[in-house]
């Protein structure tokens, strides 16, 4: 061996009270954990649990010292602890308001990255022009339309990152007055504001229900001629709004050309915590380093965006411990109130997670997929609680409202105001937002390797030894790289329009 090489572990004990332990690498039947006096009784495959001891039937199991689901059966120590023998169950938590609230100090003097500073103060990781459809029905125009800008086109402008597309999939058969509607405009509006788009060209068909007129009027002011808008029925149709939408972005194009990047704190970015693909590692190392980071980041003045409601659920109690209000604690309980009675409405239940690629990655409840979630928001207070796609003015770490599903999610996060997202994975998720440059995160470093060409930064090396601040500061130092111009991987792929997706509440009628 190495002098100074690190033993990778045979298995992670998170804290003394867990009667779980989680494979550091596939274990065998026979196997002693000396460490713990436990023979492994069954295969155990990297990232899931093994008994640390006899668990009764109907016993409570815990795992971050926190109940993940009740035993099945009796489970025997060194038994392999999954779906066939752990379930959900009904219990009791302790909102504990406010009782683990806490600033994180803040730095004297902040990092700094370099941005796009724009009119009203705000500042972009990047410099595009969006085509927004207003409807569906208009999608393939503002698809047209951003289409003829390729790269060579725009080589005229290379201070432009480009002309992105942004077609959905909603805009008409909905309640115009609804709760789907208003989550919509959200959206539309968070976007067209956006500071890392220098303009916006909405593209609607004329008809629908989500008209333009005043939808830019929720927008707010924008640079002259930097906010304009075609209609298919207006023009004349298909061609001609084409034609049309093509002359109107030309005219934005030098204006966008002029903008030049310049120092920015860190203070002013908005970074998106998400994750998708989530494995038994996940709230080990990636999710828990991402927190460290969030907490850094909040040190240097800067918002974090927890979110994924179904995702906390289980754990909300550790966020409304941290909640700076007791007002602030009562609108998260609010929005878990709300997904109950939404899924509920829908036939189904909020605990349905996790996904089949999580549970083949050792993750077996949500209760437990929610607590490792929840690490990405680090130790800071809780200070606002948002809906989706809401405006964020606050500063620190902060909660919006969204569904599990990453590019919902993600969405919303980026119309709320994140000029970037930090995106951690233990399967091996390719997504990138649209606009908005998404830093991937490996919760473990074979499938790092294994998927180098899509992830960013990998956090498995804590199963090595390397320690956790050195990968927070990573990971810091990663966000203020990527939000100065360096290209995240999903960037260099062309991930984004097609994963702009708003979130559909409510009937299609």
């Amino acid at each position: 061996m190495k002098p100074g090489k690190m033993i990778q572990p045979t298995v992670i004990r998170l804290h003394a009270n867990d009667d779980v332990l989680i494979a550091a690498r596939q274990l065998v039947a026979g196997t002693v954990i000396d460490s713990e006096k436990v023979t492994v009784r069954d295969t155990i495959p990297p990232g899931h649990k093994v008994a640390a001891r006899d668990i009764g039937a109907g016993m409570p199991v815990r795992r971050y010292n926190q109940i993940i689901g009740f035993a099945r059966e009796s489970i025997g120590a060194g038994r392999h602890v999954h779906s066939h023998n752990l379930c959900m169950g009904e219990f009791t938590r302790d909102y504990r308001v406010g009782q683990d609230a806490r600033e994180v100090p803040r730095v004297d003097e902040p990092a700094v990255f370099m941005g796009y500073r724009r009119p009203n103060g705000k500042v972009g990781t990047r410099n595009y022009i969006a085509v927004i459809a207003s409807v569906n029905c208009s999608a393939t125009v503002a698809r047209a339309i951003a289409g003829h800008f390729t790269r060579e086109s725009l080589s005229a402008f290379p201070n432009v990152d480009g002309v992105l597309a942004l077609p959905q999939a909603l805009g008409c058969g909905i309640n115009a007055d609804g709760e789907g509607m208003r989550a919509l405009r959200r959206v539309m509006a968070g976007y067209a504001r956006h500071p890392n788009f220098a303009g916006a060209l909405f593209v609607g068909l004329g008809c629908e229900q989500n008209q333009i007129g005043p939808l830019i009027e929720t927008i707010g002011p924008r640079e002259p001629g930097m906010l304009r808008h075609v209609v298919m029925q207006v023009e004349g149709g298909t061609a001609a709004a084409i034609g049309k939408g093509i002359a109107l972005v030309e005219e934005m194009l030098p204006r966008a050309n002029t903008c030049r990047r310049e120092a920015s704190p860190v203070s002013d970015l908005i970074v998106g915590l998400n994750c998708g693909g989530s494995d038994g590692y996940s709230g080990i190392t990636a999710n828990p380093a991402l927190g460290g980071a969030s907490d850094l980041l909040v040190a240097h003045g800067a918002t974090t965006v927890l979110s994924e409601t179904p995702e906390i659920y289980g754990a909300e109690h550790l966020l409304t411990a941290r909640a700076l209000t007791p007002e602030i604690a009562q609108n998260l309980i609010d929005r878990i109130a709300w997904w109950k009675d939404y899924c509920a409405r829908a036939g189904g239940e909020i605990d349905n997670n996790p996904s089949v690629g999580n549970k083949a990655g050792g993750l077996t409840t949500i209760l437990e997929k929610s607590l490792g979630a929840v690490a990405k928001g680090g130790t800071s207070a809780l200070n606002g609680v948002f809906l989706y796609a809401e405006p964020i003015d606050v500063k620190g770490l902060v909660y919006m409202d969204t569904p599990g599903y990453d590019p919902v999610s993600a969405t919303g996060q980026a119309a709320g105001g994140a000029q970037i997202i930090c995106f951690t994975t233990g399967r091996g998720s390719a997504f990138g937002c649209a606009g908005v440059p998404t830093i991937k995160l490996a919760s473990n470093s074979a499938m790092y390797e294994r998927m180098r060409g899509d992830m960013d930064v990998n956090c498995g090396d804590l199963i090595d030894g390397t320690p956790m601040p050195e990968i927070s500061r990573r990971i810091f130092e990663a966000v203020i790289r990527h939000a100065s111009g360096e290209r995240v991987r999903s960037e260099i792929h062309g991930y984004g329009s097609d994963e702009f997706l708003p979130w559909q509440i409510g009937a299609v009628m």
